[in-house]
């Protein structure tokens, strides 16, 4: 698989990005393992089978979690993201419209990342 291969020296990459590259190959995985036993559980006649798969299925799903929290809580490009878009209710564009309006273009205009929309100033003028 591409993604367990580094695309660079080894020498030449720092270590912060080797950690990360260790983290992102493993969410990789887990993310598989659940599609996996998603399809497995579907594809099963035997009941007892299949709660057992999506069991193990939700399992993976917690390990992907763990590493994606910890990717958040180790660079600020991934918290910034996440920060921007999970957990919202706004249709997912248009809060990446927002963001990039900012006039920053991909990622925002580098201030503090936001959540959603704003609502303006809310300063008195004069």
């Amino acid at each position: 698989m591409g993604s367990e291969t580094l695309h660079a020296p080894r020498e030449r990459l720092k270590r912060k990005t080797l950690t990360l590259h260790h983290a992102i190959v493993s969410l990789i995985e887990e993310l598989e393992a659940t599609d996996w036993y998603q399809q497995r559980a579907d594809d099963c006649e035997d009941e007892a089978l299949s709660e057992i798969l999506l069991h193990n299925m939700r399992e993976e799903m917690e390990h992907a979690s763990m590493v994606l929290e910890w990717m958040r809580r180790n660079s600020a490009d991934w918290d910034s993201m996440l920060r921007t878009y999970l957990f919202t209710d706004a249709p997912i564009t248009e809060i990446e419209e927002e963001d990039t309006a900012g006039g920053g273009g991909e990622g925002g205009s580098g201030d503090a990342p936001t959540a959603g929309f704003t609502i303006g100033t809310l300063k008195k003028n004069g």
